[in-house]
Parts: structure tokens; sequence; C-alpha cells
């Protein structure tokens, strides 16, 4: 066995402390001069927020690894560093974007907008039409105008020997007609191409096209009051914070927009107007609705399993242990997809089943209240496993004398259940309930794979199905959306971590849960 060196062990044992001493000072000093770094680098990208973030969790980290008082807090420090940049965070900027306009039409900020229309051109007078020639390292450009007069520049090197715009002279054409190069080489040289500036008398002509040159200006030019004025027809675009667009005379906008505060307006928006509010609040009903039962029935179906895998008289326990449980050991996205494929309205197995027995072929994904069903099916399907090895654990912790003294008083299974089994586990299985309800109130990737939100809700101005849930409402209106409206979103999903945290305070109320 090799022993490992300690390089401090080499040292007096009295200069060993200050030895380790300076390098933790030094390993500090490192790490915050590399945060500077960052947050100097995330304030020049406009970055703020993140700028903070680093700049809180670094200065929290050093003054506890420094201070002497705080050295228990070394050891609880991360886990508050991680539900700060983990939880609180995404919260909080969550919550910001809530009060702006934030979409894909205002997506940037004042200042690239600003730099995005003035980066906008015009081109003036006719365009000329050009021949690229190669002569070995040296390439030459040969102009034509609509007279058939042509004009040539002097030779120079691809690719340019700086990144500055190069400008060359024109002159009138002497060279012999020949071959030039063709098309894809004057693609492949595009870029070096568009640096160059041609001089001819008081023009100057930049490449506009593939195979023109002309003379190019500004589109727009910006005014000492941040309003921009359009060079080819004198119109003024004047910046509306209201609406986040820069606004022509008569009131029209022209993209793209710029992120502005609104105040309240997403968050009024869907209490007032009923194209949001109604198909809001006939989501927000239904998640309760789908999350409460998804509760009652995977507990319902895992204690009755849990149950009868308590039944002494039944043989090969394991065996069906195993098969129940299996499953919850499947990845939960491939049974969706399995499930998905057997509800198929037209081709699964489900109604092929019940069209052979029945005659019937019900529309799984097309009927609103069948298309519910079927997931509540599915999710059951998903959960009962979880109940019920919760369940098979509560059960051993219940003494047998209390069933064998009912069993002699003439009490039925059901008497067992009502009054021995469900007062004696419901306490410590209330916040594992809680928990399964959170879990469903938000259960995305259910919806998103089964369904995907379908039918959708006639009159609804956001994107809203029936089957929808809270959040892949909110994620339906952020990413599918035409309009993509984050800002809306945001706000949605500030009013769902509200709703939760205030279902989950209630439950917890209510079962006299500590918290």
């Amino acid at each position: 066995m090799i022993a490992t060196l300690n390089p401090f062990s080499l040292l007096p044992a009295r200069l060993q402390a200050p030895a380790r001493s300076v390098t933790k000072m030094l390993s500090l000093a490192l790490v915050n001069l590399f945060a500077l770094y960052l947050v100097v680098a995330l304030y020049a990208q406009q970055q703020l927020a993140f700028a903070v973030l680093v700049l809180v969790v670094v200065g929290g980290a050093t003054w506890v690894f420094v201070h002497p008082k705080l050295y228990a807090h070394r050891y609880v420090f991360p886990a508050i560093a991680g539900m700060l940049v983990f939880i609180i965070f995404p919260l909080l900027y969550t919550i910001g974007i809530g009060f702006t306009n934030y979409s894909a039409s205002n997506l940037l900020d004042l200042e690239r907008v600003q730099k995005y229309h003035l980066s906008q051109t015009y081109t003036q007078g006719a365009s000329l039409g050009f021949e690229l020639y190669q002569q070995g390292e040296h390439y030459q450009l040969v102009l034509s105008d609509v007279d058939g007069q042509r004009y040539q520049s002097p030779t120079f090197k691809l690719p340019l020997e700086t990144e500055a715009p190069l400008t060359l002279q024109l002159q009138q054409s002497s060279l012999q007609p020949q071959a030039p190069l063709a098309i894809r080489d004057i693609i492949a040289r595009k870029k070096e191409l568009q640096s160059l500036r041609l001089q001819l008398a008081e023009r100057q002509l930049q490449m506009n096209g593939l195979r023109s040159f002309a003379e190019v200006s500004a589109l727009y030019t910006l005014l000492e009051d941040g309003r921009l004025q359009n060079q080819q027809t004198g119109e003024v675009l004047s910046p509306n914070f209201e609406l986040g667009f820069y606004q022509k005379a008569d009131g029209s906008t022209v993209a793209p927009g710029f992120a502005v505060n609104v105040g309240w307006r997403n968050f009024v928006k869907v209490v007032t107007d009923t194209s949001i509010r109604e198909p809001f609040l006939q989501i927000f009903v239904w998640t309760l609705m789908f999350s409460t039962l998804t509760v009652l029935f995977t507990l319902a179906v895992g204690l009755t399993l849990a149950s009868l895998m308590q039944w002494e008289l039944i043989r090969g326990k394991g065996f069906y242990r195993v098969m129940l449980i299996l499953p919850y050991a499947v990845p939960a996205f491939i049974s969706i997809l399995v499930f998905k494929g057997l509800f198929n309205q037209n081709f699964g197995e489900i109604n092929m089943l019940l069209s052979g027995l029945f005659g019937l072929r019900p529309d799984w994904f097309s009927d609103p209240t069948l298309a519910r069903s079927m997931i509540i099916i599915v999710n059951t399907w998903l959960g009962y496993p979880y109940m019920m090895l919760l369940c098979m654990g509560l059960l051993q912790a219940i003494p047998q004398d209390l069933y064998e003294a009912s069993a002699m008083d003439g009490a039925g299974p059901l008497d067992n259940l009502f009054k021995i089994t469900l007062p004696l586990i419901i306490k410590p299985l209330t916040p594992l309930l809680i928990a399964s309800f959170a879990y469903n109130f938000n259960n995305f990737v259910l919806i998103a794979l089964l369904t995907e939100g379908s039918p959708d809700i006639i009159g609804a101005t956001t994107p809203a199905g029936m089957t929808d849930l809270l959040v892949s409402y909110t994620y339906r209106i952020a990413f599918q959306d035409s309009g993509q409206d984050f800002g809306l979103a945001a706000a949605i999903s500030t009013l769902i971590f509200l709703l939760v945290g205030a279902l989950a305070l209630l439950n917890l109320k209510i079962s006299k849960v500590q918290v």
C-alpha cells in the first residue's frame, strides 16, 4: 500500500496551521476573483438577475466559511445555496417575467431593437451587375451598368488581410473578355465580397446580391430624443413603452418589439378576459378533480391489493408482489405510449375488444368525458404500485391482535377496514397523500404524451384543451401558441404556485400535521 504524502507534514507543527490558513485564504481569493469576473461578464451582457445571484451565492459562501462563529453553518450552506439557485431564484424570475410583455414578438430589449432598426438598409440608384475573375492568388471585379458601360476594380487578395471594409476605386474596364468565376465560387467568397467598398465617382457601392453591387444607405437614423427617422420616406418612429413597439404616426407598430414592464396587466387579463378566464377556471376545476380522483383511486387499488397480500391463505405472494410492482418499475413514458396505442380509436386493442364483444368503438381522444376517463385510468395504473408499497409497510405495523378481537366480536372485512385499518394508517399516510396530490396537480408528462391536451376548448383565445392540466396549459401558452406569450404564461405559473401552496397548507391544517 502506498501512503499519500501530506505536504503539511513536512513542516514543523507550529507552522502547519498558518500554512493551512494561507492555503484556504488563497483558495477563497481565487474563487472570489473568478466570481467577480463572472459577475462583471453577466452585467456586461445585461443579465443583472444572474449577476446578483452569483454575487449573493459566492458572497454568502465566503462569509460562512470565513466567519468563525458560523462554522456549523458550513454543512447546511450547500443545501441553502441549492434551494436558492434551483427553487427561489427561478420562482422570483418567473414572477418578474409575469409583470412584463415578454413574448416571441417582444423578445429583445430597447437597445437591441434600436440596433436592429439602425442596421436596416435600402438601395439608392440602379444596381450594377458584376463578374468576379481570378488571376492566381488575386481577384478582380468587373461591374457593368444598364447602359453596358464596364468598370473594373484593382486586384485584391481573398481572404482580406483585415476585418475592416476594403475600399477600391473603380475605373473604366480594359479587360479582354474571359471566363468569370461561377456562382458557386461567388457564394463561397460571399462574406469577403460583402466587406468590399467600391468607389465610383461620388457613389460608394457594396454587394447587395449574388450578382450585383449598389449604393446602400442606412434606412433609419437615431434622433436625439430616441426616435427613429426613415431616410427614405422621412417618417418618424416613436417608441411606445406601453405596447413595447416602435410606432408610426398612424398608430401601426413596427416589428420587432421590446420587453417592457406592464404591471399587473397579465394577471388582470387572466381574471377579466372571458376567453382566458373561462378556460383557466375550467382547467383549474379539472386539475383539482384529476388530482383528487387519482389519489383516491390509487389509494383504493393499492390498499386493496396490499390487504390481499397480507392474506395468509394466498400462496406465491412473492410472485404476485413482483408482478403488481412492475408498473412502477417500467418508465412512465413507455407505459403512457403503450396505453396510447391500446386506446387508439381505430386500431387499438381495447376498441377491438369492445367492438367484438359489444359492438362499441368509443372515441377516447375526441370525446371530453372519455378522454378524461382514459387519463384517470392510465394514471391509476401508473400510481397504484406506489400506494400499495406504502400500505404494505403500514399494514405490517398494525397488531394482529386487533383483527383477532374483531373476528371474535363478529366483525366483517368492511368493519375491519373502516374501524381498524383506515384509522391506524391514515395519519402516517396523509403527508404522502398530500405529496401525491401535489405531484399529480403538475403531472405534465402524462398529458403531453397521452392526449396533448385535446380535445380543444372551443372559443378560447389561448391554446387550451379539455384534458389540459394547469401546467400543460401554461406550457402551451409559452411554447406552442403562435404568439408564445411568456409573460402571460409566467403570470399563470405564479397563480398555479399560489394555488398549490394554498391547497397544500389547507390539507396540512385539515389533517392537523405540524408544518
